[in-house]
């Protein structure tokens, strides 16, 4: 009997070990399972530069967002106008308009790490400056307007840097996987920062946004100090003038380049523009508080979030020039939908689909120029995309504040949407015999 009984327990203790055992053994083949279709999904994450550059970029956009936000509302209490919403959010990105070729060229020139280096330390200053003036009760739309200007002239040079390094990072094989995570990231920040800036506004005011905003930037250049990479450098430099000319020539007589290089300027002007007047049609449209102007940013950028997403699990399948179209349809129509609209919560969903079709055009964009460029002129051309994607913006924030403030914010809006549907209309047209993916050489 007592025999029987320790036969019995001895099976039932090696039951039991067979079991610990073997769910060890199934843990760990999920998590090695979960992480396999993690980097099959977006390979861009298997770089482990890469992974240090994602999870500080998050932080440091999610501050970013936090000033733009605190930064449009403050603005608008302190002249309750459109035109000066969208003139000093204009301000920020003039420089690059003006300065964003001879960004490309010193990109093109020196270590693209280093240039982030004072790029990210020289931001989070100004951020820092912002937050003591606003604190101090001393921001107005003077110094806020050249605090705007000159973080513009930083990002003139810290944009096509970080468009350029993200091959240094990842190779041409992952990069649009790279490209669209950026996106991804972006608009991750665009979900938390303005939801956060609502919250933050509402009780401690807009200075302690600025405040963190400058925090933030501290692990992105931690991230940089440990990311190593072997950059080569040209072995001549010509002049500058000479090297921007080179640039325009090349973008020039490339056709699929030029092509997206002037509809990115039109997505710029027309598309993005809407995102500046948001802190007037929160305040006039919806009755909305600084909480509801949050929410809006929010449920725009979840949807960029989920496009970019959806890019980069399927960024060896693009399909660049249909993408791109079924992007501006995506952002069109709803947008135009949304003038109409006069509840917020009825609102969200199409802010949604609108920013999903935003995202889907410029990340594809990018990943179109970035495939087709040579490595030795990629910082040049970089910039020029940068100048019509973002160095355009502040003719579209002058254009839209405009006609808000004249005609109100349902034409400044719709009519926006109704040219971006004919500029798709008419690339489409331009590109639709032209394979994208692989036309490497200038077209002549």
């Amino acid at each position: 009997m007592e025999k029987n009984q320790k036969d019995l327990n001895l099976i039932e203790k090696r039951g039991e070990q067979y079991i610990i055992d073997e769910s060890q053994e199934i843990s760990i083949g999920e998590v090695e399972n979960w992480t396999e279709k993690l980097l099959s999904a977006f390979p861009a994450l298997k770089h482990k530069n890469y992974q240090l550059y994602f999870f500080g970029q998050l932080i440091s956009l999610i501050g970013m967002w936090l000033q733009r936000v605190a930064q449009g509302w403050l603005i608008f209490q302190l002249t309750n106008s459109a035109f000066w919403v969208g003139t000093v959010t204009g301000l920020s990105t003039l420089p690059i308009l003006i300065f964003g070729l001879f960004g490309g060229v010193i990109v093109d020139r020196f270590p693209k790490k280093r240039i982030l280096y004072f790029t990210q330390s020289s931001s989070m200053i100004l951020a820092f400056l912002l937050g003591i003036f606003t604190i101090a009760g001393n921001a107005n739309v003077i110094n806020i307007s050249i605090l705007a200007f000159m973080l513009g002239i930083v990002d003139a040079i810290d944009k096509p840097a970080r468009q350029s390094f993200a091959v240094e990072m990842v190779g041409k094989e992952d990069l649009d996987s790279a490209i669209a995570l950026n996106s991804g990231i972006f608009n991750a920040a665009r979900v938390l920062g303005p939801a956060s800036a609502g919250i933050l506004i509402a009780f401690f005011g807009t200075g302690l946004a600025f405040i963190l905003n400058a925090i933030s930037f501290i692990p992105v250049i931690i991230a940089l100090y440990y990311i190593r990479i072997k950059e080569t450098l040209p072995k001549s430099n010509p002049h500058p003038l000479l090297a921007i000319k080179e640039g325009l020539i090349y973008s020039y007589l490339h056709k699929p380049i030029r092509n997206l290089l002037i509809f990115s300027g039109f997505v710029s002007i027309f598309g993005w523009s809407h995102i500046t007047i948001m802190p007037v049609i929160a305040k006039n449209s919806f009755q909305a508080d600084a909480q509801g102007l949050g929410y809006l940013y929010a449920f725009s950028g979840l949807g960029a979030f989920i496009g970019a997403i959806f890019i980069s699990a399927y960024s060896k399948k693009i399909n660049y020039i249909k993408f791109i179209i079924v992007g501006n349809i995506l952002f069109s129509i709803p947008i135009i939908i949304f003038s109409f609209t006069n509840n917020l919560i009825v609102a969200f969903p199409f802010l949604f689909l609108s920013g999903l079709g935003l995202i889907m055009q410029f990340s594809v964009i990018n990943s179109a120029i970035q495939h087709m460029v040579d490595d030795k002129i990629r910082g040049r051309v970089m910039s020029i995309y940068v100048l019509m994607a973002i160095g355009t913006s502040p003719i579209g924030s002058f254009q839209i504040g405009l006609i808000a403030d004249n005609f109100g914010t349902f034409i400044a809006i719709s009519a926006g949407a109704i040219i971006m549907l004919i500029s798709g209309f008419l690339l489409f047209m331009n590109m639709v015999n032209v394979n994208t993916k692989y036309e490497l050489t200038p077209s002549r």
